[in-house]
């Protein structure tokens, strides 16, 4: 297989590590920090678990370690969708591992927590891991989304683990991978398996955070890559001048990817969900928020423009999201296959307007037939509408189009608007990391088995102070317990890492908000380019915009 000059000398980057992970496993030392408590529901939690709950949040520093010497071999699990720099945090947690002892063993279970049930491995080889070092993807060992949460999955888990002599398992993943990983931690503690269980926080939409997790790796990335083609967008919508861009990205629950991109590329529109759910945002109003901006740059001459939509934003619009609620009841259970029955889509829509309420037969009425039909074609495996598959961008152009044409009929509008349509996911998810993410990733897998040589469990390998060079990075680990609280899942109260949605008083959203009206009316783009790996340090190192806003830079 003939490789590329990129991927053959991204081969030989070395990480760099925070200062005081860089003085070799033998001289690190644990300082212990305060007992931590989980964010809400703290009596809840701690009932739940009792053998891990409370425990301290610890830093590594410069000092003689004094852990146990003993033979380590550790599982590794990659859990969820990908993320830029997976490869990394195992390359990490692998280098770690033998230079504390050439005898310790990596073990990588196939195709995500399902490889460690069905106990599907490989033993890693420095032969094997220098093929995936700096690239993008997770096909070093394959992903998966099979959840660990049945005690016979953990009777299994324990049972795999002792067949290996595996003493501590890794499980790279976001907020539900890390809350099955607390989990496991708990069952094994309950049951004295001697078998530890620790994080990695991962998730490209960034919703893994707290003022512990500066951000989840994958994310600097993601952003970047989707950033620099809507970059590229904005210059050929500005070279054409004739077309507007509706761009969807991905965030399913949360709008960081929206807004770093928006702070990067300073689009004309960037819809942020939580912002529409703050306050209470119809559809409607939503179209005239985008058309009114559409309205003034064709006055001003310019038919052209950027909108950033988030993919999830149509589920925090009060009448949208109660829309859904009745069409899961009107589905629920037979009635399911009675509307599938129904021959034809005029038979389907009688079907339906008898089934909705009058409100949420107005919402659905005012919707493209296009976005009608996707809201009753294929179901999550819970029966419920499957709002990622909605094309939220084609939403919202065609309801900004209606408005204008309302517009143009009362002579309130004299422009053109004709529209093209992108969706950036998949893109961002497997790039070659940039070298923030490379760099924290593999810190992160590095700091992974320090948590696991001094003996934690339930713990999530944490690397802070990001927004500054790697040198003054700061390693360490924090109970997973601490980001949990209780929420409803499908009837029933469960232990949750609490999602980190954006805060509409943080300094990023607050930047945004103080430029948009600019931004909406003249051409503000801004041309962020490729990813750079070699070159000045501010421009291949630099870190996102969210991040060195929060942390006033």
């Amino acid at each position: 297989m003939k490789l590329s000059p990129l991927q053959i000398s991204r081969y030989q980057y070395n990480p760099k590590l925070p200062g005081m992970l860089r003085h070799g496993v033998s001289e690190i030392c644990v300082k212990e920090g305060e007992a931590t408590q989980s964010v809400a529901d703290q009596e809840k939690i701690k009932s739940l678990f009792p053998n891990t709950y409370g425990k301290k949040e610890i830093t590594f520093q410069k000092g003689h370690n004094n852990a146990s010497s003993k033979k380590q071999i550790v599982g590794v699990i990659l859990s969820g969708g990908q993320a830029p720099g997976g490869h990394n945090v195992v390359s990490g947690l692998y280098d770690a591992l033998k230079s504390a002892n050439k005898e310790n063993e990596l073990i990588g279970f196939l195709g995500g927590p399902s490889g460690l049930i069905e106990d599907k491995y490989i033993v890693f080889t420095d032969e094997y891991i220098d093929q995936y070092r700096n690239t993008g993807g997770f096909d070093i060992i394959g992903s998966g989304r099979t959840k660990l949460e049945t005690q016979e999955q953990f009777k299994i888990a324990e049972q795999v683990c002792k067949s290996h002599n595996i003493n501590a398992i890794v499980i790279i993943g976001g907020d539900d991978s890390n809350t099955n990983a607390a989990v496991l931690a708990e069952y094994f503690a309950a049951n004295n398996s001697n078998i530890q269980v620790i994080g990695c926080p991962k998730t490209i939409d960034g919703d893994l955070k707290n003022e512990d997790i500066e951000c989840s790796f994958g994310f600097d990335t993601a952003t970047k890559t989707y950033s620099e083609l809507i970059g590229n967008i904005e210059r050929d919508a500005n070279s054409a001048k004739k077309y507007w861009h509706f761009i969807k990205v991905m965030g399913r629950s949360a709008s960081h990817v929206a807004l770093e991109c928006a702070l990067e590329t300073q689009p004309n529109i960037c819809l942020i969900s939580e912002e529409v759910a703050e306050k209470k945002m119809s559809l409607s109003e939503i179209a005239d928020y985008i058309a009114d901006s559409v309205n003034e740059r064709a006055n001003r001459g310019m038919n052209f423009g950027v909108a950033i939509i988030p993919e999830g934003v149509v589920e925090f619009v009060p009448e949208f999201k109660k829309l859904i609620q009745e069409i899961n009841e009107l589905l629920a259970g037979s009635k399911a296959n009675e509307f599938n029955e129904l021959p034809t889509w005029n038979d389907k829509y009688q079907f339906i307007e008898k089934g909705l309420s009058e409100q949420s037969f107005k919402v659905f009425e005012a919707l493209p037939q296009l976005v009608q039909q996707q809201l009753f074609l294929e179901r999550d495996p819970h029966g419920n509408v499957q709002v990622s598959l909605i094309e939220s961008e084609k939403l919202f152009s065609a309801l900004v189009k209606d408005k204008l044409m309302e517009r143009k009929a009362k002579g309130l509008y004299k422009g053109k608007f004709s529209v093209l349509h992108h969706f950036f996911g998949y893109e961002g998810r497997c790039a070659f990391p940039s070298n923030f993410d490379a760099d924290y990733c593999y810190s992160l897998g590095y700091n992974a088995f320090m948590l696991i040589q001094y003996g934690y469990n339930g713990y999530l390998s944490k690397v802070s102070n990001l927004s500054k060079p790697a040198e003054e990075w700061v390693a360490g680990g924090m109970p997973i317990t601490k980001m949990m609280n209780i929420e409803r899942r499908h009837g029933e109260d469960k232990p949750v890492i609490r999602k980190a949605l954006v805060d509409l008083n943080g300094k990023p959203f607050k930047y945004f908000e103080e430029h948009r009206q600019i931004w909406a009316v003249e051409t503000s783009f801004t041309f962020p380019g490729a990813i750079q790996y070699y070159g000045p340090s501010e421009v291949c190192d630099l870190t996102t915009r969210t991040l060195a806003l929060e942390k006033g830079e």
